[in-house]
């Protein structure tokens, strides 16, 4: 996010060809390839679940198929890293195109939510027991759908339904804007100011200091003065005021000129004790990820899962990357979005100040400002891990508020519209509908503001016609 008047931006650009990655693990001990299943989460009606595929055998795999039965009532909905089809309550999940070859000890996973309280039973991998040994008295087909991603023109389908995990303390669709904690030539406004179409609000931002992950915050002085005097005391009671009226407040850690480095075990300790510490002075009700200038995707994961243990389920956390970090799973900010799916909020992806990029039909380059940008590029996150709830479009607020990328509100709210229903796309159509995307994001509110609150009188009341 930037700060500055006038945006000198020069990005750096590589049209990557995958959007996933494969892990690699140690050797199995088993002598046979294996497919382990584990429930990373679990909300009553629903859960989710990954099989982890590990080749302990002596030869390479070049590709696999993974077989199980549900029991009655227990249905998959969403799925992501595979491809699956089904006949009844049996699920056949084969590989995609770039994780199907597995040498000797390597590993890979795919994931997808199930809905009612069953878990998979009769599981065969490429037609031998998920756990190794002898194949059963029946053996599934082998055979795998094609693994051709469908065309962009082709009608688009909605996944099963399925159970949603709990959407936390936000509503199904919300709307979130960027506070300005400095001084530029936007709007200055007290926090108890903000708009009301606004959901949730990031304060930008928390700083950096020198010791390794610690972060520290309080209200600038550029911009006390800028108001006549704004204290402290006067933010913490603007934060309690606007949490009365039903929104939620965070704390965002970066932007454009953020240095904040959490790069081993100390670092992420440091970052949790120190962004637990300003959520208790401040009532913050969560933290945002804005790091531009790289981070670790191991050790900020570690850093978010100790803050989670310690603030518990309520925790909000949401990320803003770049439109080049989300390009591919082998990207650390897509890294850390998967690593953290079972925590993760919501990914405010900044749609802008980016130039041309790959959409998730990998064929054309899209223009930034347009809808086909906002839809091909958040199909990526969608088609591969992310959960709808879990993606929304993250767009500058209008004349100021970014270099390259604003977009008419409308326009926005087009892109919606084609993810959610299938309506309003241009030339690129989604493989599918996703009613549960999630909304969208703007910086800033004091560049709204300063452009007559366009953006959320407009964008605001078209979430609340969302499925």
């Amino acid at each position: 996010m930037a700060r500055s008047r006038t945006l000198l931006i020069t990005l750096a650009m590589a049209l990557t060809a995958g959007v996933a990655a494969i892990w690699l693990a140690p050797a199995a001990s088993a002598a046979t390839p294996t497919a382990v299943f584990t429930k990373t989460s679990d909300w009553g009606s629903g859960w989710e679940g990954k099989y982890t595929i590990t080749n302990g055998g002596s030869t390479t795999i070049t590709s696999w198929t993974v077989v199980f039965d549900l029991p009655a009532g227990t249905t998959v909905g969403t799925y992501w890293d595979a491809l699956m089809t089904s006949s009844g309550q049996r699920y056949t999940f084969t590989n995609r195109s770039w994780n199907g070859t597995l040498a000797p000890g390597q590993s890979t996973s795919f994931g997808f939510l199930g809905a009612g309280s069953g878990s998979p039973l009769n599981c065969t991998l490429n037609g031998q027991p998920c756990g190794g040994g002898t194949p059963p008295t029946t053996a599934p087909p082998t055979t795998r759908p094609p693994t051709t991603a469908p065309p962009t023109t082709a009608p688009p389908t909605t996944a099963p339904p399925t159970s949603q995990p709990p959407i936390g303390p936000l509503p199904k669709h919300f709307l979130t804007g960027y506070w300005h904690n400095f001084v530029n030539p936007a709007v200055e406004l007290r926090l108890r100011d903000v708009p009301n179409e606004y959901d949730l609000v990031a304060v930008a931002f928390a700083e950096a200091t020198s010791t390794p992950g610690t972060v520290t915050f309080g209200v600038d002085p550029g911009l006390a003065s800028a108001l006549g005097g704004y204290t402290n005391a006067d933010f913490k009671a603007d934060v309690q005021a606007l949490k009365a009226r039903g929104k939620k407040v965070i704390i965002s850690v970066g932007g454009e000129a953020g240095r904040v480095a959490v790069g081993d075990s100390g670092a992420a300790t440091n970052f949790a004790n120190s962004v637990f510490a300003v959520m208790q002075e401040y009532g913050f009700d969560g933290v945002d990820i804005d790091l531009e200038n790289g981070l670790n995707p191991t050790f900020m994961g570690q850093a978010l899962r100790s803050l989670r243990s310690r603030v518990g389920a309520n925790l909000i956390i949401t990320m803003a990357p770049q439109t080049i970090d989300m390009q591919s799973t082998a990207g650390s900010y897509f890294r850390l979005a998967l690593d953290i799916r079972d925590i993760l909020t919501v990914v405010h992806t900044q749609f802008y100040n980016s130039g041309s990029m790959l959409g998730c039909d990998q064929s054309f380059a899209y223009s930034q400002g347009t809808v086909n940008f906002l839809t091909a590029l958040a199909c990526i996150q969608l088609e591969n891990g992310l959960r709808p709830d879990q993606v929304a479009l993250g767009l500058p607020a209008g004349p100021g508020a970014a270099g390259g990328g604003i977009v008419a509100p409308s326009v926005v709210n087009q892109g919606l519209d084609c993810l959610a229903r299938a309506t309003n796309c241009g030339s690129f159509r989604p493989p599918r509908t996703y009613p549960g995307i999630r909304g969208a994001m703007t910086w800033s509110i004091n560049w709204d503001v300063a452009n007559g609150n366009n953006f959320a009188r407009t964008v605001k009341p078209h979430l609340n016609t969302l499925p």
